[in-house]
């Protein structure tokens, strides 16, 4: 079974920037691509970034697009999504999901196992 433990989340004015990370433990797979998405209260899942397995192809949503960053650390089992130029409709919490396989995936259903998410609000 894969886990992942996020952290990084909190509250932050508007304009300011956050830094969420999660990191995989006891991973089943040798490859495996990582992902953000977020759900804000009576509100769909939404897709935020992802990136595959090897770091060089990364994909954004369109409301986060130019503001957000993921990145992974593979040597430590790590993703990151650098928040920055934050808004109050970026309020929601925040999951890190693993996909296996070396592609990024941009869907829910692509990915087989989520943390535990992480609050994320972001005050006018």
């Amino acid at each position: 079974q894969e886990h992942l433990v996020e952290s990084g989340g909190g509250l932050v004015q508007a304009g300011g920037s956050l830094r969420l990370s999660c990191v995989v433990s006891g991973p089943t797979f040798s490859t495996y691509s990582m992902g953000w998405f977020r759900q804000g209260p009576g509100k769909e899942r939404e897709f935020v970034a992802a990136i595959n397995w090897s770091g060089d192809s990364t994909y954004y949503g369109d409301s986060v697009k130019g503001r957000f960053t993921i990145s992974r650390d593979d040597s430590q089992n790590t993703v990151h999504l650098q928040m920055n130029g934050l808004k109050p409709e970026d309020t929601a919490v925040y999951y890190c999901a693993l996909s296996a396989g070396t592609r990024a995936r941009v869907t829910t259903g692509l990915y087989s196992y989520w943390g535990q998410g992480t609050q994320v609000t972001v005050s006018a």
